[in-house]
């Protein structure tokens, strides 16, 4: 099945990223960067995790000089509806408004203020006076169901948008199960059972720039006596601009052509700005003071009151033989979504979908909960919860193979899903609903675990720890694979025009987080038409002027809108080669597309600027263009294999990460750089989240360390000896043979590296992140 390797003359190119030279000079506008001068919006957020109000007197805020609005609960709509940027209808509860008379959890918001000034918003919220009843927490996941706890979603209208469980009453949003074989049986009659459990921990993505948004009205945009009222301009640091307008307009009520969102260039994202937190406040509160309002979080308030990542408790049943055959796997996750259900369903469901194909096994089952605590509230986050599944998996599947004598690397090499083959476990679960088939159709998984070997020195390193009676090496890997799109739920668009110049202009709904998204979709474009990426300008994101996209997530920007730019391209090709044959009077079939001209088999040429005038001002005047759309029928996995080799210092704890090797089947890497550079983002997030990342609460349910102080992150000074291997494959259901690339490494660091610890010290790690203190106390408890 597999296909030669694709050989292009731009894709698999490391051609310059398209805002590189800005970025270097310091000229791209952020969010807040625009020359106006807005209103300063700030929020009154919750002291406590769960509490009534009772009353609410905003009366000496809007009395203060220099506030021009102040938004509660008693003059918001009380429209319900999920801040999570899914495709519609969303597979979140609609458990959120705008402004609510309960509060859920430390940081929850109570009021807004715009304000002339941030001195002057922040005094007024100090003049809100709010009386709580404050209310039992339930801090615990494990508790959350329990008969006596409290109810944290307990008003009539929360619902689900869609047929699926959700038990509100008992804080239950989210249950998927299946089972296929007798796992019991299976387990019954293997040569060794397992069962382990492994905790992971909250992490927030950290992006250099906090959730921020400003509303204004341009000069056409506020009319007054407009009958559907005035159109707000929302210029917003998100994911998902489209899903922005819609969820926006639906939390206030108004229509979707009253909002215009746009995306400019963002510091970071990561997942937590596929969620609908600002907009909705920031809008209001400028069609209320018809006034421009820029609200932007403080790190704190980006820690405690964005998103984070899902905490989990994952337990698993495993069985295996002597020789090498796993029986059956039962995966069992019990998900945290804090006090709202934000995507609590589908990173539950990923958990699964993500992990259990990766293996051949007799019986596999699943099992996975969500429920609601009072604490943060959980989104989505780069790797969308296979991250917290792999870090059990891949652990347990190298146990399995110590305890049958076997090296971890061939265990996973006569075990692992092969090209041809499927899972019963694509079609049973999907993100939040019922999956696909699939079969595979590139998997260079042999080839990631041989280069990675060799790379690290897996051989000649792994189990000697060395002379050093103190400081003790291992080696560790972990096998990975992830997703592409979201098959038959999300849709990507693109449209293009020609210019005099013969070059084009393409619009696309896609979002570039940073990620080099417009210049991988450019690449794609102009490998169809054989011109320069340089010759494709990209204008991205604005609900006004670029066709839909559901937005940057779930993996989908270069398997799904690069397709979307290919199948325009396509239909632009046509074009070019039927204006072509009229101006040389020949027969399409006689010509070719070469260096930016129509070309002659049998040597005669046009320039593409020869064609476009022609076609503009010439016979049958026209515009060369063409829109179209893409949505995929599967999501083929990129597969990894990741190595990483530690030095454990037995005296204080401290894991030390001395090279990382990340071995990785994307298909055809469209930008090499590019693909290399979000492959080591990720395992540098990954190895933060492993050794460092973590939330602190005190018994109240509020966080200790919302900074950067008290919350460690890795920057590039903590950056080990890194090597990325791009073992390319050819996906035939992917632009010129690309898959995805950009979440599957964050999922290998965590058992990779407790993988290593094991081979250094001889300690299983079974809850994360493995500080000093932790790998001290393991130590201990193991001599």
């Amino acid at each position: 099945m597999t296909e030669t390797p694709f050989k292009g003359k731009v894709v698999k190119t490391s051609v310059r990223k398209k805002d590189s030279m800005a970025l270097s000079q310091g000229m791209p506008l952020y969010v807040a960067d625009l020359d106006i001068k807005p209103l300063i919006a700030k929020v009154l957020r919750s002291p406590h995790a769960h509490a009534k109000i009772i009353s609410i007197d905003a009366g000496e805020a809007e009395a203060l000089e220099g506030v021009h609005c102040v938004l509660t609960h008693k003059n918001t709509p009380r429209n319900f509806h999920t801040t999570a940027g899914q495709g519609f209808p969303e597979p979140s509860p609609y458990d959120s408004v705008v402004l609510d008379n309960k509060v859920r959890f430390v940081g929850d918001r109570v009021a807004a203020v715009a304000a002339d000034t941030k001195e002057i918003a922040l005094q007024a919220l100090k003049l809100i006076k709010v009386e709580y009843e404050v209310l039992d927490a339930v801090f615990d996941p494990e508790k959350a169901r329990d008969p006596d706890a409290p109810q944290i979603h307990d008003e009539e209208e929360a619902h689900m948008p869609i047929p699926v469980f959700y038990e509100k009453g008992s804080n239950h949003v989210s249950h998927t199960d299946f089972a296929f074989g007798d796992i019991d049986k299976e387990l019954e009659n293997s040569d060794y059972t397992f069962e382990r459990r492994y905790d992971t921990q909250y992490a927030q993505h950290t992006p250099i720039e906090p959730h921020v948004c400003m509303a204004y009205f341009d000069d056409q945009d506020y009319n007054i006596d407009q009958e559907s009222g005035p159109r707000v301009t929302v210029r917003t640091s998100t994911q998902v601009p489209f899903h922005a307008r819609r969820i926006t307009a639906q939390a206030l009520g108004i229509k979707e052509k009253n909002i215009r969102v746009i995306k400019p260039r963002i510091g970071g994202a990561f997942g937590t700005k596929q969620e609908v937190l600002l907009e909705q406040l920031t809008t209001l509160l400028a069609l209320r003071s018809k006034k421009p309002v820029l609200l932007e979080f403080t790190r704190k308030e980006e820690f405690i009151s964005s998103r984070t990542r899902h905490p989990y408790t994952v337990w698993l049943r495993s069985g295996v033989m002597k020789d090498g055959k796993i029986t059956a796997i039962e995966l069992k996750v019990l998900s945290n979504t804090g006090a709202y259900g934000s995507h609590g369903l589908t990173v539950m469901s990923n958990a699964g979908s993500k992990s259990l194909p990766l293996y051949h096994m007799n019986a596999v089952g699943f099992i996975g909960d969500t429920v609601y605590t009072n604490l943060p509230v959980p989104g989505a986050y780069r790797g969308y919860g296979a991250t917290q599944a792999c870090y059990g998996m891949e652990v347990l599947i190298s146990e399995m193979a110590e305890k049958i004598g076997m090296d971890p690397a061939e265990f996973r090499q006569i075990n692992h899903i092969q090209e041809g083959e499927g899972s019963p476990v694509f079609k049973a679960l999907g993100e939040g609903t019922e999956g696909v088939e699939q079969t595979i159709k590139s998997c260079k998984l042999d080839d990631c675990i041989e280069q990675g070997m060799a790379e690290i020195d897996w051989k000649n390193k792994r189990s000697k720890p060395g002379d050093d009676p103190v400081k003790k090496r291992g080696l560790g890997m972990a096998m990975l694979m992830q997703g592409s799109a979201i098959p038959k739920i999300d849709m990507a668009s693109a449209y293009a025009k020609m210019n005099d110049d013969g070059s084009f202009n393409l619009q696309v709904g896609a979002a570039d987080l940073g990620t080099g998204s417009d210049t991988v979709i450019a690449q794609i474009f102009a490998e169809v038409l054989d011109i320069k990426a340089d010759d494709v300008i990209v204008y991205s994101s604005d609900t006004d002027l670029t066709p839909f996209d559901v937005g940057a997530y779930a993996s989908s920007t270069t398997y799904l809108s690069g397709y979307a730019a290919k199948l325009t391209a396509e239909k632009i090709k046509k074009q070019i080669l039927q204006v072509g044959a009229k101006m040389l009077e020949t027969d399409i079939g006689e010509l070719y597309l070469e260096d930016k001209k129509v070309c002659q088999h049998n040597g005669g040429s046009l320039t593409f600027s020869q064609v476009c005038k022609f076609a503009l001002y010439a016979e049958d005047q026209f515009q060369i263009q063409a829109t179209a759309s893409h949505v995929s029928d599967e999501s083929p996995p990129p597969f990894a294999a990741h190595f990483a080799e530690v030095e454990v210092d037995t005296e204080t704890g401290l894991v030390k990460v001395i090279k990382y090797v990340a071995a990785v089947d994307c298909g055809t890497p469209i930008n090499p750089k590019l693909a290399e550079g979000q492959t080591e983002g990720a395992v540098m997030n990954g190895i933060s989240y492993a050794l460092t990342e973590e939330y602190i609460f005190n018994d109240k349910g509020k966080m200790l360390n919302p900074s950067f102080n008290d919350y460690r992150i890795f920057s590039m000074a903590d950056m080990p000896e890194m090597k990325t291997i791009l073992v390319e494959s050819y996906e035939p259901t992917g632009p010129f043979g690309a898959k995805s690339v950009s979440e599957i490494s964050i999922n290998g660091p965590m058992p990779a590296i407790a993988n290593a610890i094991y081979d250094a010290v001889g300690v299983r790690l079974y809850k994360a992140p493995f500080t000093p203190e932790r790998v001290l106390n393991a130590l201990k408890e193991n001599k």
